[in-house]
């Protein structure tokens, strides 16, 4: 027995600048958008109304639409603020859920912010070393071999 593919199958979507999987599942196509893990996939399209089951290139136009509408203006769909990726915005205060170039456009001002204010992890960022507390004596050296030479 066959799988028999609909008229209107994509193997490709366009989505945020972002190529989607046509032949994966709904929820983990979405996933390869940067910003949108399963649980946000999973949340907006149920506040989309898309069938979850169906593979991503049999989904229409229309709802590709509602579901980048609900990705882009989550507040609007009573998503709850704790589910969103920027949460109390460090230069207007506000939540947002941040998708595709602009989280890298965030991201990139958030660093330039902390190394113009000479914060510690702003430093290390500048510096390309660890940031979150790890251990740096003998791992992450970045390809460099560090060590004790040989006698020959």
């Amino acid at each position: 027995m066959a799988l028999e593919l609909p008229a209107e199958f994509k193997h490709i979507l366009r989505v945020l600048n972002t190529n989607l999987a046509g032949d994966q599942k709904v929820v983990y196509s979405f996933t390869s958008i940067r910003g949108v893990g399963r649980r946000y996939a999973n949340l907006c399209l149920k506040k989309a109304e898309c069938n979850i089951d169906r593979r991503a290139g049999e989904l229409e136009d229309d709802e590709v639409e509602k579901v980048v509408n609900v990705m882009q203006n989550p507040q609007d769909f009573k998503v709850p603020t704790w589910f969103l990726n920027r949460q109390k915005d460090p230069r207007d205060g506000a939540h947002a859920h941040a998708l595709a170039n602009e989280l890298n456009s965030r991201l990139r001002d958030d660093f330039e912010r902390m190394k113009k204010m000479r914060l510690h992890r702003g430093l290390r960022h500048a510096w390309g070393i660890r940031v979150r507390g790890q251990h740096t004596k003998t791992t992450g050296r970045g390809g460099r071999i560090v060590g004790v030479a040989k006698k020959k």
